[in-house]
């Protein structure tokens, strides 16, 4: 991309940033950010209803001029891609949304435009059963589908989990961030940022020094959505970000799926109303959502038949283990006193064998004495 487009790009955006639409029907006529710039002095030629307001700032593009040098720097000099519009390296999947920015920055080594992308997004108060839900479905989407790119926010609960359980099982994965990529929020998150670098990327439409502010997270949320073939939501209030990435998902025409929770708990409401209204597929596992996708190969779909895709989790486990596992999968978080009766174990044996299974990470303590299994 030649840098008198890119510099031109940039000034638009910092002239137009809450009109989208507009600027896009202009970017469309005129064919380029560059020949916008070069014929603002007679632009109603080309698009005869332009508003006021962006004539006048047309008129003051000049001023924004070093704005846009200055950020043309920073890029070159810390190795930040900036996708226009109409570079090939531009999402094409949210390039064909009205609403698209006229740039992105990028810095990363995934392909942004891979022939299958899913975001998986929730709450940013994501519990044990939604992480775990997380590992499963990525887990199982590796088996069914090796070559998918995984979008989120990087923000924290399912968003980082996401990310990282991504990263474990050797996908790509991309964040989406609502500031620059001179900055981090939240900071925590920073090893995860920089491993993504190098197995996925950072994407933004902010330039350096913009704060990560509410509106911003919002505005994020569409790209999370349009740059994917399909949302799948783990864990949602009744009100959350990750209903709007839903909702923005449906309106681009998107599959859109989520995980159903149990009745009453506060970060289930909101995708089990998904479900009730029919504004989402339920799904419980990422094999309903592979077929629900048609994303099976048959070379992978043979092998996960033949390996049974339900495969035995546990394959270390003696009798009694077993045992204790397979009433934890019937009714997960369960007291010591259900467990006993359950499984027929005396507590005294039932405590040692809960022991071995926690140091062998198959299941997890609760406050109250609750046991929780892991996988």
């Amino acid at each position: 991309m030649n840098e008198k487009e890119i510099l031109a790009t940039l000034a638009l955006t910092r002239i137009n940033y809450f009109h989208l639409a507009g600027i896009r029907q202009l970017y469309e006529a005129a064919g380029s950010a560059a020949a916008i710039v070069e014929n603002r002095s007679h632009i109603r030629d080309i698009v005869p209803d332009v508003s006021p307001k962006m004539l006048e700032g047309l008129r003051d593009i000049e001023t924004v001029m070093p704005r846009a040098e200055a950020e043309l720097r920073y890029c070159q000099q810390y190795g930040i891609q900036i996708l226009t519009l109409n570079d090939p390296l531009y999402p094409r999947r949210l390039r064909e949304c009205d609403d698209a920015p006229l740039l992105l920055f990028y810095k990363g080594t995934a392909d942004l435009n891979q022939q299958r992308i899913v975001n998986i997004v929730g709450t940013r108060h994501c519990t044990v059963y939604g992480q775990d839900l997380v590992r499963r479905f990525i887990e199982g989407l590796k088996q069914w589908s090796p070559q998918v790119l995984i979008v989120s926010g990087l923000a924290y609960g399912v968003d980082i989990c996401a990310h990282r359980n991504a990263l474990q099982q050797g996908y790509e994965t991309v964040g989406v961030l609502a500031h620059g990529l001179d900055d981090l929020y939240p900071p925590r998150h920073r090893e995860t940022a920089n491993q993504m670098i190098c197995q996925g990327g950072l994407l933004t439409e902010h330039f350096t020094q913009t704060n990560a502010d509410k509106i911003n997270f919002v505005r994020r949320n569409r790209i999370v959505a349009g740059m994917s073939d399909a949302c799948v939501v783990v864990e949602s209030a009744a009100k959350g970000g990750s209903l709007i990435t839903a909702r923005l998902s449906r309106d681009y025409n998107r599959d859109t799926f989520a995980f159903p929770g149990p009745v009453g708990a506060p970060y289930s409401e909101g995708c089990n109303h998904l479900i009730r209204d029919n504004q989402a597929g339920l799904i419980t596992s990422a094999e309903d959502f592979v077929m629900a996708m048609g994303w099976q190969d048959d070379a992978t779909l043979s092998a996960a038949q033949q390996q049974g895709i339900e495969r035995q989790l546990f394959p270390q486990l003696n009798e009694t283990e077993a045992r204790i596992v397979a009433a934890l999968q019937k009714q997960n978080d369960q007291q010591i006193n259900l467990l006993t009766v359950r499984t027929d174990l005396p507590i005294s044996k039932l405590t040692a064998t809960l022991f071995e299974l926690e140091m062998k990470g198959v299941v997890k303590t609760f406050a109250g004495g609750i046991y929780h299994l892991l996988k």
